[in-house]
């Protein structure tokens, strides 16, 4: 067994599907080697969910340990000028680590909201930055939540505004503004834009960054947690001339190439560093693949969500099972595949075990740990009862055992125009047996009403309880 503060790195992609990686999908029309690699090398998880088909929620739960819904944001994501989402007071995943002697970096897109200063006192999100200080320091966001160190973006890559962040402060001041690019794969939105701040270059330039933390923290004789979310392969699609071309599947496939060409990076650097024995690294993605990639069926026969219904922002599985991998040399079996299901919100109980800290009653309420999974060890007495998923506009469902049910008519999030992800609105709800339909194909809310009941029931208890996971006693 390794020592029980192992250095932990998390790198969560952004739309990445599960069926855009190769040892998730072997019809994958994209390479993935590096991910393929650390699946053969550690162990990859089959039924891996985000608590929200969008981003913003799903970033929320995994540092807080807590389902994002039972915040005042019930919908949608936030923008680049929004303020803080996560509670200045909570327990978050950084704050936990640093309690028992980690340091803790954040590098990439945050999108959890922060509060930057304005010459008039107007929020920053009345008038889209028209106002910030640009010179002045910025409160809350990843250094507000726990992070000793932060370099990235305030939101996706197709929000404004276009500058990096170091720390509490912007790096340069943005002195022009972009026009909105409405084209489907450069998709951004007009707003401020830092000089010489281009598209391509955040996911080398955050890439570039990781690797440098790794490198100085390694040799402190210290543990580290890096939580690196990168802003591929979402909007705008833009991959380096280095991986143009690399992949079967267009422009969205070599950004899925370039992704993981920055798993490879990380593994690259933890060994060369001599700490991959004492590292956790894990893999994974923020939500399904973005709708408009739907085409790619037809271009290239590629379909970024595999055997998997639905997209990013819907309650199908499409939308929030992801490709989950995770490798650590000695501990967790090489070759490994975990069928049970977790969710993000797992990870910060997960850590908790590692070092054998207790979570606070308030935190993590949602979270249940998974380190015998990583151990390859049997189901513990009393795990969780349930998986909560959320859609985009809100809705929600509940996953118990092998049966789902979706407390709406249709995805929860986009609508479809192709025969097959139609939903009539014959019942109102939705019932799957996910271990034989899997790809939801056969709407059973007729033919169970005592399953269907109870399953709603549990779900309208477990947003009573303000919590899932168990209080002890």
């Amino acid at each position: 067994m390794n020592t029980n503060r192992p250095n932990i790195v998390i790198m969560l992609a952004d739309d990445l599907g599960y069926g855009d990686v190769k040892c998730c999908n072997p019809d994958s029309k994209i390479d993935t080697p590096f991910m393929d690699q650390m699946a053969s090398e550690g162990m990859r998880f089959t039924d891996a969910h985000t608590s929200s088909a969008v981003c913003t929620p799903s970033r929320y739960a995994l540092l807080t340990g807590r389902y994002c819904w039972r915040t005042p944001m019930k919908a949608g994501v936030l923008f680049g000028y929004d303020s803080d989402l996560v509670e200045p007071e909570r327990t978050t995943l950084p704050k936990l680590l640093k309690q028992a002697g980690y340091y803790t970096g954040c590098i990439g897109k945050w999108h959890l909201g922060m509060t930057f200063k304005t010459t008039d006192g107007v929020p920053a999100n009345q008038n889209e930055g028209d106002t910030i200080d640009w010179e002045a320091e910025i409160e809350g966001g990843p250094i507000g939540a726990g992070f000793d160190y932060y370099f990235g973006i305030s939101a996706s890559l197709d929000m404004s505004p276009y500058v990096y962040i170091r720390n509490n402060r912007f790096t340069d001041v943005p002195l022009n503004k972009r026009e909105r690019d409405r084209r489907p794969y450069f998709r951004n939105r007009d707003g401020w834009i830092a000089p010489g701040f281009k598209d391509e270059n955040v996911l080398p330039d955050i890439t570039h960054e990781a690797v440098q933390f790794i490198e100085q923290r390694s040799g402190t004789g210290e543990p580290f947690f890096l939580y690196f979310p990168v802003n591929s392969p979402h909007t705008p699609v833009v991959p380096t001339d280095d991986f143009k071309g690399s992949s079967g599947a267009g422009s969205y496939g070599d950004f899925v190439r370039q992704t993981d060409g920055a798993v490879g990076r990380i593994m690259e650097t933890l060994e060369k560093c001599g700490i991959a024995n004492n590292t956790l690294f894990i893999v994974t993605s923020d939500n399904g693949a973005e709708s408009i990639t739907l085409h790619l069926r037809e271009d290239f026969g590629h379909y970024p969500s595999g055997h998997l219904k639905g997209m990013k922002r819907d309650l199908w599985d499409g939308g929030h099972r992801m490709p989950f991998i995770a490798k650590w040399e000695g501990t967790v079996p090489e070759g490994s595949v975990c069928d049970k299901p977790i969710c993000l919100t797992d990870v910060m109980a997960t850590c908790a075990e590692m070092i054998g800290a207790e979570l606070p009653h308030d935190a993590g309420e949602d979270s249940f740990g998974f380190l015998n999974y990583l151990h390859n060890e049997p189901d513990k007495v009393g795990e969780r009862a349930a998986i909560i998923h959320h859609s985009f506009d809100g809705s929600l469902a509940i996953r118990h055992g092998k049966w789902k049910y979706i407390d709406c008519t249709g995805s929860g999030g986009n609508t479809y125009d192709f025969p097959e992800w139609q939903q009539l609105d014959e019942y109102p709800g939705q019932l799957y047996n996910m271990e034989e339909d899997v790809s939801e194909k056969r709407n059973l809310f007729g033919q169970y009403p005592e399953i269907v009941h109870d399953l709603k029931q549990l779900l309208e208890q477990l947003k009573a309880d303000g919590r899932s996971r168990p209080v002890k006693v």
